[in-house]
C-alpha cells in the first residue's frame, strides 16, 4: 500500500515545502509535502500523534528487552560501582539493593502504562508532554537528555574498572601521580565514545545484532559468575550481608547506608525506560514495550542481587581494603576467588558488556534528542531532526552526542573524584526527570482527565496507590542523591548537584525563550510575504 504522510515541522522549518501549514494535535507544527514509500506496519500509531513514520522498525520482543537491560547492565553497574557502595556502607550496604529494586519497580509500573499508551520515540519526554503539558514535557525531555550524555560519559569510564585488570598495558597513563587513574580512565572512556558513535551513525540493524550478542553473553556471564561465587562461598548469609565494619550501628548508620545507595544501586537500576525509547522502532510496542521495561528492571534487579550476595559470601576477607578501592572493588574479588587466568576471561566478557552498554545508552540518547528536535524544541532542531535516507538514523544527533560526552570527560579530566562526580550527577537528573513524569502522571490522574482505554499493559484500580508511592520515592531518590556528601562530591564540591542542576535549568530556559523568539520571528516574516 503507498499512502502520503503528513510531515511534522516547527514553524521556523515551513519553507521546505510549499503546502499548507497546520497545527497537529500535540500542538507541533506540519507542513503537507506527499512522499510515497510502503507503508510500514504499525505506523498507524505514529500517525495518530501527528508524526511521519521515519525511523526503520527492526525490533522484536528480545531486542526491545536487550535496549533496556543492556542500558542497565548488571556488568558494567557492578564491576564500576561496587567498590563505591562498600566503601560506603560496608558489607550491609547489601540492603539498599533489595531496596531501592522495589522503589524503582514502581517507577516502571507506571512507565509500563505510559509506554503501551503513547509509543513514541523520546519515551519520557513524550510521556510528560502527553499527561502534562508542552513546558512539563521540554523541561522534562531537556533534564532527561542532559542526563543521558553524562551517562554515556559514566559509562565509558567504567572501562577502566576492566581493562587495566585484563592486562596492565591498558593502563596507558603511568606518571606515578594520584589522579593517573582518572587520567587513564578518560582515555579509554574517549576511545569507546568515538566506537560507539561511528557505530550509532550507522544503522539500528547493526545496533541490534551488536546488542542482542551482548545481552546474550551478559545473561550467561551473570549465570556463570553467580554459579561460580556461590560454589566458593566462604562464609553464611547472615554474615556477608549484616557487618558494617565500623560504618556505625542503628540510626548511626543511616548516613552510610544512604550513601551507598545513592552510589551503588541507584546508579545501576534506571535506563529501563529505554524501550520506551524506542517505540518508533520497535514491531508492536504497545504490547512489546511495557512488557519489555519490567522485564529489563526485573531481570537486573533479581540478578544484581545474586551477584552481590556471592560476591560478600566468596569474598576471602571483607576487611581487605582493595574492596573499597577503585584498583580493586569486584574485579578483584572475581581474580581473587577464580584464580587470575579464568577471572580474566570473565573480566573480557564484561569488558564487552560495558561496550554494549555504551551502545545502549548512547541510542537511547539519540533517540530523546531526535524527539525533542522533531518538535522544534532544541536549537538547531533541523539538522537534528534529519534522518538519514541511507541508515534511516539520526546521524547528527548521533555525533553530537559521543562530542559532548567525550568533552564532558576532557574537562573533568584532573578531577580525582571524576567517577563519582559525573556518576552522581547522572543519577540525579535521571531520578529529576523521572520524578517530573510521574507527578504529571499523577496529575493527569486527579484531574479526571481520562482517554479510551488502549491495547496494552494497564495498572487498572491500582494505578492511582502505584502513582502516588511512585512519585514519593522518586523524591526521595532526588533527594538522596542531591545530599552533599564529602564522599560522593568531595570537600570543595559539596554543592555540585545543586549548582550543575540549577546551570541546567537556566540553560534549558534560555534555549526554550531563544526558540520562542525565533519561532515569532520567522512566523512575522512569512506573514509579510
Amino acid at each position: 500500500m503507498m499512502k502520503s504522510y503528513m510531515q511534522p515541522f516547527p514553524p521556523c522549518y515551513s519553507r521546505l515545502g510549499r503546502g499548507r501549514k497546520i497545527s497537529g494535535g500535540n500542538g507541533a507544527w506540519y507542513n503537507s509535502w506527499t512522499v510515497s514509500y510502503p507503508r510500514p506496519a504499525d505506523t498507524g500509531d505514529v500517525e495518530s500523534f501527528g508524526y511521519r513514520q521515519e525511523l526503520v522498525r527492526n525490533l522484536g520482543s528480545f531486542s526491545s528487552f536487550a535496549a533496556g537491560f543492556s542500558y542497565i547492565s548488571i556488568l558494567t553497574g557492578m564491576f564500576q560501582m561496587f567498590h563505591l557502595g562498600f566503601a560506603a556502607g560496608g558489607p550491609a550496604f547489601f540492603w539498599s539493593w533489595p531496596i531501592v529494586l522495589a522503589g524503582q519497580f514502581l517507577v516502571a509500573l507506571c512507565f509500563a502504562e505510559l509506554a503501551a499508551r503513547y509509543p513514541l520515540s523520546g519515551g519520557v519526554y513524550q510521556w510528560s508532554k502527553y499527561v502534562g503539558n508542552r513546558l512539563v514535557g521540554f523541561l522534562t525531555g531537556w533534564i532527561y537528555l542532559a542526563c543521558l550524555v553524562v551517562t554515556l560519559a559514566a559509562v565509558a569510564l567504567a572501562m577502566q574498572s576492566a581493562l587495566p585488570q585484563i592486562w596492565s598495558g591498558f593502563q596507558i597513563v603511568t606518571t606515578g601521580q594520584a589522579r593517573d587513574t582518572a587520567v587513564n580512565a578518560v582515555l579509554l572512556g574517549c576511545v569507546l565514545l568515538t566506537a560507539s558513535t561511528l557505530i550509532n551513525a550507522f544503522g539500528v540493524k547493526l545496533l541490534a545484532a551488536i546488542n542482542n550478542v551482548g545481552v546474550i553473553s551478559e545473561l550467561v556471564g551473570v549465570v556463570v559468575l553467580i554459579l561460580l561465587l556461590a560454589r566458593h562461598a566462604v562464609r553464611p548469609a547472615s554474615d556477608a550481608v549484616l557487618p558494617t565494619m565500623g560504618r556505625g550501628t542503628g540510626s548511626a548508620y543511616m548516613g552510610p547506608f544512604l550513601a551507598a545507595a545513592a552510589l551503588t544501586a541507584s546508579y545501576v537500576m534506571y535506563g529501563f525506560d529505554t524501550a520506551g525509547s524506542l517505540a518508533e522502532e520497535t514491531h508492536d510496542p504497545r504490547r512489546r514495550a511495557p512488557r519489555a521495561i519490567l522485564q529489563a528492571l526485573g531481570a537486573a534487579g533479581v540478578s544484581g542481587l545474586l551477584v552481590l550476595l556471592f560476591t560478600l559470601r566468596a569474598a576471602p576477607d571483607l576487611r581487605d581494603p582493595m574492596l573499597a578501592s577503585a584498583d580493586g572493588g569486584l574485579p578483584h574479588v572475581v581474580k581473587s576467588v577464580l584464580g587470575a587466568g579464568l577471572g580474566r576471561i570473565f573480566l573480557c566478557d564484561v569488558a564487552f558488556a560495558i561496550f554494549v552498554c555504551t551502545l545502549s545508552v548512547h541510542t537511547g540518547t539519540v533517540r530523546v534528542m531526535f524527539a525533542m528536535a522533531r518538535d522544534g524544541k532544541l536549537p538547531f532542531s533541523g539538522g537534528f531532526a534529519k534522518v538519514s535516507r541511507a541508515t534511516r538514523i539520526p546521524v547528527i544527533p548521533a555525533i553530537t552526542v559521543g562530542v559532548g560526552a567525550i568533552l564532558i570527560l576532557v574537562v573533568n579530566v584532573k578531577f580525582p573524584k571524576i567517577v563519582e562526580l559525573i556518576t552522581a550527577i547522572a543519577i540525579l537528573w535521571a531520578n529529576l526527570a523521572y520524578l517530573l513524569v510521574i507527578a504529571a502522571m499523577l496529575w493527569h490522574r486527579l484531574s479526571g482527565r481520562t482517554e479510551a482505554r488502549q491495547r496494552g499493559f494497564s495498572l487498572g484500580r491500582s494505578g492511582l496507590a502505584v502513582n502516588v508511592l511512585a512519585m514519593f520515592w522518586s523524591a526521595f531518590m532526588v533527594v538522596n542523591v542531591s545530599w552533599p556528601r564529602a564522599a560522593v562530591y568531595g570537600e570543595e564540591n559539596r554543592f555540585a548537584a545543586v549548582r550543575y542542576t540549577a546551570a541546567l535549568a537556566a540553560a534549558g530556559g534560555i534555549s526554550l525563550w531563544l526558540r520562542g523568539r525565533l519561532s515569532c520571528r520567522q512566523e512575522a516574516q512569512q506573514h509579510v510575504r
